[in-house]
C-alpha cells in the first residue's frame, strides 16, 4: 500500500531506557522549593490524606513556611552542575549510554520537577524507541516512590496514540548484584577512613507507619537489604544498626529514627560511627545535607568524637556495573 504524500514520517524499532529519580527543585530558592514541594507534596502516593483536608494544610501552612528552610539546605550542596540529585543522575545516564552503545538509547528523568517522565517518554518515542524500559531506582518498593513513577508513566501513555511497549525494572533490594555493590563500595569506603568505626548505621528513608500497616512492603525490603549487606560485609567487630529518617508531620513514622539513635548511641558511648544509606542511588539533600551535616553534628553534639558519612553508589564503579548488569537483564529479548 502507497504511503499518502503528506503521511509523517515514522522511525520505529529502537529500544529505549528511562531512568528516573524522585526530583529536585531548579534552584536553591524558596520560590522553586515551594514550586518543587507543592508538586511533591499533592501526589495522594505520597500524602495519603484526603484532599479536602490536606490541600489547606499544604497551601496555607506548609508551602508559606518550609521553603524557606528547606532552600537554606538545598544551598549548603547545591554544586556548579546544580543539584547533586539531578546531576549524578544525568551522569549515571550518559555513563549507562556509553555502556549500552547502539543498542538503546537512554535518557532520565525526574518524577517531581524536571525533566518530567512524560516529556522524555514521548522524546524517546518520536526517536523510535517502541520499547522501553521504565528504570526507577528505588531498590526497595514503596507506593510513594515506586509506584508513583509509574503512575505518571501511564499518565503519559493516555495520552499517546501511538504507545510504546513499557517494561518496568522491578525493585532489587535483595538483588545479590546490588548486595554485592554495596558490600564492594561500601567496604572500600570503610577500609578508607582514618578511625575503625564501632557502629555502621544503615539509615532508610522514612515512611509512615501506616504503609506497613497497609501492605506496602518497603520496610520489608529495607530490612531484608540491611540483613544481606551485614552479612557480605563480613566485618566481625562492627556493629551494623538500621533506621529511619526523614520524618515528616505528626503521623508515626517508621523505627528507629535515625536522628534519635545518632544521639542515643553517642550518649551511650559511642565514640566512632559511620553511616550511610544505601536505599538511596544517588546522593541528595537527603544524604548530604540530612546525614552528612546535621547526623554529624547532632553525633558530635550529643558526645561523639569520629564520624563518617559514606557516599551512594552514585556513578561509581560498582554503581555502575550494578546499573548495566540490571539493566541488561530487563532488555532481555530486546536487545
Amino acid at each position: 500500500m502507497m504511503k499518502p504524500d503528506d503521511h509523517r514520517p515514522v522511525t520505529s524499532g529502537k529500544v529505549g531506557v528511562l531512568l528516573v529519580n524522585l526530583g529536585t527543585p531548579d534552584e536553591p530558592t524558596p520560590r522553586a522549593v515551594k514550586r518543587y514541594l507543592g508538586e511533591f507534596l499533592s501526589d495522594r502516593r505520597v500524602v495519603e490524606i484526603p484532599a479536602i483536608a490536606w490541600q489547606p494544610v499544604l497551601r496555607g501552612i506548609i508551602l508559606n513556611t518550609r521553603p524557606k528552610k528547606s532552600a537554606l539546605a538545598y544551598s549548603q550542596v547545591w554544586t556548579e552542575q546544580g543539584s547533586p540529585l539531578a546531576a549524578i543522575t544525568a551522569e549515571q545516564a550518559e555513563r549507562l549510554q556509553a555502556v549500552l552503545g547502539d543498542a538503546a538509547s537512554v535518557a532520565h528523568a525526574m518524577r517531581y520537577g524536571r525533566p518530567d517522565i512524560a516529556g522524555e517518554l514521548r522524546q524517546l518515542l518520536d526517536a523510535g524507541c517502541d520499547r522501553i524500559l521504565l528504570a526507577p531506582l528505588y531498590p526497595q518498593y514503596c507506593a510513594a516512590t515506586t509506584a508513583t513513577v509509574v503512575d505518571r508513566a501511564a499518565d503519559a501513555l493516555r495520552a499517546m496514540r501511538w504507545q510504546p511497549a513499557l517494561r518496568t525494572l522491578p525493585p532489587y533490594y535483595d538483588d545479590r548484584a546490588y548486595i554485592g555493590a554495596l558490600a564492594k563500595d561500601l567496604g572500600g569506603q570503610l577500609a578508607g577512613l582514618p578511625f575503625e568505626p564501632e557502629v555502621l548505621l544503615l539509615s532508610f528513608h522514612g515512611m509512615p507507619e501506616r504503609t506497613l500497616q497497609l501492605g506496602d512492603p518497603y520496610h520489608c525490603h529495607c530490612r531484608k537489604t540491611a540483613r544481606l549487606l551485614e552479612e557480605a560485609l563480613a566485618r566481625p567487630g562492627l556493629r551494623f544498626v538500621t533506621t529511619f529518617q526523614s520524618r515528616f508531620g505528626r503521623a508515626k513514622w517508621l523505627e528507629p529514627a535515625t536522628d534519635k539513635v545518632l544521639a542515643e548511641e553517642a550518649q551511650r558511648g559511642t565514640r566512632r560511627l559511620a553511616i550511610a544509606a544505601p536505599g538511596f542511588a544517588a546522593d541528595c539533600l537527603e544524604t548530604l545535607e540530612e546525614l552528612a551535616i546535621r547526623g554529624r553534628e547532632q553525633f558530635h553534639a550529643a558526645g561523639g568524637e569520629h564520624f563518617a558519612a559514606l557516599s551512594c553508589l552514585n556513578a561509581g564503579e560498582a554503581g555502575m556495573d550494578l546499573l548495566e548488569a540490571l539493566v541488561r537483564r530487563e532488555l532481555a529479548g530486546w536487545i
